[in-house]
């Protein structure tokens, strides 16, 4: 009897040791699938605008980007094998959609490249820091740990780079001046090379008080005209290249 008693126990120990690594190998296998979709966009997005990028803080970011993700992914690539685990050779169906957005931007792919890399470091801070301190594969917790403050850094150069971005939208270098740069403010909309794209053309006559900005064309004097809603009424909006917003404008 108590022959059989040890021998039901030592089978259920046994069992239990093949069950934990299972479920280990399973947690390591979603980290290194995470990880290499991330690492892999991050590096392809950053080809994609490096060289091509209008403000050189924008094309020096996505050479640092190209250098140290892609130092990153060879680490991870080396690890994943060492324990068994398999490395996807593609990023994953969302940073696919991400990188033919940036492809198919018309003009400058700055802004966007900016958004989509704090959202991707925003996601992979969260990642390394979880796998950082609860993982339970040793070796890929010791790479989340050590590749963390690299993240973090990444995540502080672009938020910089786009809050630079945001103050310069609000003044007029954003746009080529016209032949007289002194009407400022003023109270009809100034002719002059516009290039504000239409988003931002958008989001700067919102930022002025007005909502549901509508049917936003560009006229032959580079002003933005179309339709917003002020004070519950409908109004005409229009939007100069030195950034004046005039409610009213014919």
């Amino acid at each position: 009897m108590k022959t059989y008693l040890l021998s039901a126990t030592l089978c259920t120990a046994v069992g239990l040791g093949f069950a934990y690594p299972a479920l280990s190998a399973e947690k390591a296998q979603d980290f290194v699938n995470k990880a290499a979709a991330g690492g892999i966009f991050e590096v392809e997005s950053s080809k994609i605008v490096h060289g091509k990028a209008q403000d050189k803080s924008v094309d020096d970011f996505a050479q640092k980007m190209i250098d140290d993700h892609g130092a990153a992914n060879a680490k991870l690539q080396s690890i994943a094998a060492e324990q068994k685990l398999q490395v996807p050779s593609e990023t994953d169906a969302k940073h696919k959609s991400d990188l033919e957005a940036l492809k198919a931007a018309s003009g400058s792919a700055d802004q966007p490249y900016v958004k989509m890399q704090q959202d991707a470091h925003q996601d992979a801070v969260k990642l390394f820091q979880d796998y950082a301190a609860d993982g339970d594969n040793a070796e890929l917790k010791t790479f989340a740990q050590q590749t963390l403050p690299t993240l973090k850094m990444h995540q502080e150069m672009i938020d910089k780079i786009a809050s630079s971005k945001t103050d310069s939208s609000a003044t007029t270098s954003t746009a080529p001046a016209a032949t007289s740069t002194d009407q400022s403010n003023a109270s009809a909309p100034v002719p002059g090379a516009n290039s504000f794209t239409e988003a931002q053309a958008k989001n700067r006559i919102q930022d002025a008080g007005f909502s549901n900005v509508s049917a936003l064309t560009k006229d032959d004097k580079g002003i933005w005209r179309g339709t917003a809603d002020k004070d519950g009424k409908q109004v005409a909006v229009a939007l100069d290249f030195q950034g004046n917003v005039v409610a009213g404008a014919q």
